[in-house]
């Protein structure tokens, strides 16, 4: 009987093993499996709007209280600098604010020093994605006769030169107009946040194809004092360091 509950007690031991390798292997494809389907959508993303650009990971966060920011883990030495937008495969998270040879920093949008020249996709109305102190995002500059509706896409407007036009950065979740107001009031869920990616592609040149068109740029300058021409990427090319002020960063 004692030999019996002996060898009971051995194969037990051995079958929990086995199906604690067995629970790790799975994990381990699982993981393996989720890596590759984000990706696929990385390269996705780059083939879709042929982006030049170079991938990276996100390796943590900066720790301040003050910034909304990550840290990735290639730098100069991969030809990063500041200013270089960051994407994640579902738009763009940020824009890179500090280099060094094996690491960037990378402002995210919703950093309240974060600026994007924006549109809204389907009526092409003209706008400044910025973030807030409490971490959301609002188009400002938007005119209050402009065509705007909840749900509606926000895009890159390709202003300024330093996001390619046209990528993904949220979507309208809701509308305000003051009595008498010159804009509009616009709250944008992020199409995509740092939290739930991993992998990023840092764009490392735009195209003159990429860039606003004169003529997206007259009407932009059009718009009242405040708008787009004078906010966003065109305000972050021309202040600071190529990104580093806060708007478009």
């Amino acid at each position: 009987v004692s030999a019996f509950l002996l060898n009971r007690s051995s194969d037990l031991s051995e079958l929990k093993k086995r199906n604690e390798e067995l629970t790790a292997q799975v994990a381990e494809l699982s993981e393996a499996q989720e890596t590759a389907e984000r990706l696929e959508k990385l390269v996705g993303l780059k083939s879709t709007y042929s982006l030049e650009s170079t991938a990276a990971r996100i390796i943590g966060s900066t720790g301040d209280a003050w910034t909304d920011s990550v840290i990735i883990d290639k730098g100069s030495a991969s030809g990063f600098e500041v200013g270089m937008p960051v994407c994640s495969s579902g738009g763009v998270i940020g824009q890179i604010i500090e280099v060094s040879a094996n690491t960037s920093t990378v402002r995210l949008i919703t950093d309240d020093q974060s600026g994007v020249s924006a549109m809204i996709q389907g009526s092409r109305a003209q706008g400044v994605l910025q973030g807030q102190a409490d971490g959301t995002l609002r188009l400002e500059y938007v005119v209050s006769d402009a065509e705007v509706a909840t749900g509606d896409i926000v895009i890159t407007s390709g202003i300024g030169g330093t996001f390619p036009k046209g990528l993904p950065l949220g979507t309208v979740a809701s509308i305000d107009r003051a009595p008498n107001a010159v804009y509009y009031t616009i709250v944008v869920r992020a199409a995509s946040s740092a939290e739930s990616n991993e992998e990023v592609l840092v764009i490392t040149s735009v195209s003159e194809d990429q860039i606003a068109s004169d003529e997206e740029v007259d009407s932009a300058n059009s718009a009242p004092q405040g708008g787009s021409d004078t906010q966003g990427d065109a305000g972050q090319d021309a202040g600071g360091q190529d990104g580093s002020s806060g708007t478009d960063e």
